[in-house]
C-alpha cells in the first residue's frame, strides 16, 4: 500500500492533534490528583503524549518537505 505525501501530512497532523490534546488533557487534571505517586505517573504519561505529538509533528514537515522537492523535481 503506498501513501502519498499529501496523505502523510494530514495523517500524521490528525495524530499529533489527538497527541497533543490526551497530553492537555493530562496537564491540565494534575490539580485533581491527590496521591503523589498517581501525580508523578500522570505527568509521565503527559509527557510521553507531548513526546508523541512531537514526533508525527515532526513526521507531518518531513512529509511537507518531500513534497514540496517532489514537486520541483517533477516539474
Amino acid at each position: 500500500m503506498k501513501i502519498t505525501a499529501q496523505l502523510g501530512i494530514i495523517v500524521s497532523l490528525i495524530f499529533a492533534v489527538v497527541c497533543f490534546s490526551v497530553a492537555g488533557k493530562g496537564f491540565l487534571s494534575l490539580d485533581e490528583i491527590v496521591d503523589a505517586k498517581q501525580r508523578a505517573d500522570s505527568i509521565g504519561f503527559s509527557w510521553f503524549w507531548a513526546f508523541l505529538g512531537l514526533v508525527a509533528t515532526a513526521f507531518a514537515g518531513l512529509n511537507f518537505w518531500i513534497a514540496k522537492t517532489t514537486r520541483h523535481e517533477d516539474g
